[in-house]
């Protein structure tokens, strides 16, 4: 957890950087927030505290990730609420839970603040609102972007969630994830390709599709989860093509601009099956049916 924490800092400098200091006070109001609903859950229910393996800490930062700085800081603590207590400790706690955290508050909040989680500000202290650009235009707009707009893209100058707007800062801390081996490169290089190469496919700039939205960050840092991922190799793989296609699927066919959480939630559900159908056998074990 404490890796994961080192991994997200890059984009959470990113963020302060762009967003300013209301990117520091509503990440600080979701990480004190999940740390104290975790701890109160489990003191009401008299379970040993929790909050020192710092689980709670990366869901707050994920879900502040998942946010626009316009976000009240009301719906940010019900977020932390969702996540923690519903998702999290309802289900017996870290290593119990089905899904993400974080990604499943964050479709709550969609949910119930429609409005106000697509309402975005203009980087460096701009009060204009906006949207992100994977919600202003549409498949064929995507053919007229300059190559400047996608560099933007990369360097996080565009309207965004806080932690999915500077794409290298994301990439670095997947890299210092793989070279802890705190993650392997299966799912989330999966993901990403496959988003990509259907992109490519259909012809919607793929480079614009990658850099768009949550799939950097749904990809490195949400997908590879150790709890609600698969736990073989190949299993990551198809966790990361069906996943990458689901994108693809929602965002081009149904009625979310947004896709990423929705995708891997969804794989999520069928996680169980992927274990057991790529489950290592020793020699001459058969498979149970």
């Amino acid at each position: 957890m404490l890796d994961v924490i080192i991994a997200l800092i890059p984009a959470l400098i990113a963020s302060i950087y762009v967003f300013g200091h209301y990117a520091v006070l509503i990440t600080s109001v979701c990480v004190a927030s999940c740390v104290f609903f975790e701890w109160a859950f489990r003191k009401v229910l008299k379970r040993e505290n929790t909050i020192n393996d710092l689980s709670a800490v990366v869901t707050g930062l994920l879900l502040a990730f998942c946010l626009p700085v316009t976000i009240p800081l009301w719906q940010a603590v019900f977020g932390c609420f969702v996540a923690i207590v519903f998702v999290k400790q309802l289900f017996g706690g870290l290593g119990k839970n089905f899904a993400n955290p974080a990604i499943t508050a964050r479709i709550a909040m969609l949910a119930a603040f429609p409005a106000y989680m697509a309402t975005y500000v203009r980087p460096f202290f701009d009060s204009t609102l906006t949207a992100k650009p994977f919600v202003i235009l549409s498949p064929n707009e995507l053919e007229t972007l300059p190559g400047v707009f996608e560099l933007e893209m990369f360097i996080g100058t565009h309207s965004a969630y806080l932690g999915e707007a500077n794409g290298l800062a994301l990439l670095i801390g997947g890299a210092y994830l793989l070279f802890r081996r705190v993650i392997t490169w299966h799912t989330p290089v999966t993901f990403i390709a496959v988003v990509f190469a259907l992109t490519a496919i259909s012809g919607n700039q793929p480079v614009f599709q990658v850099f768009s939205g949550g799939l950097l960050l749904g990809a490195i840092l949400m997908a590879t989860d150790y709890v609600t991922g698969p736990l073989t190799k190949t299993g990551r793989i198809i966790f990361g093509i069906g996943a990458g296609m689901l994108t693809v699927l929602i965002r081009f066919y149904g009625t979310f601009p947004e896709a990423v959480s929705y995708a891997i939630l969804l794989m999520n559900m069928i996680v169980p099956f992927i274990n057991k159908f790529t489950a290592h056998r020793a020699f001459g074990e058969k498979r149970l049916t």
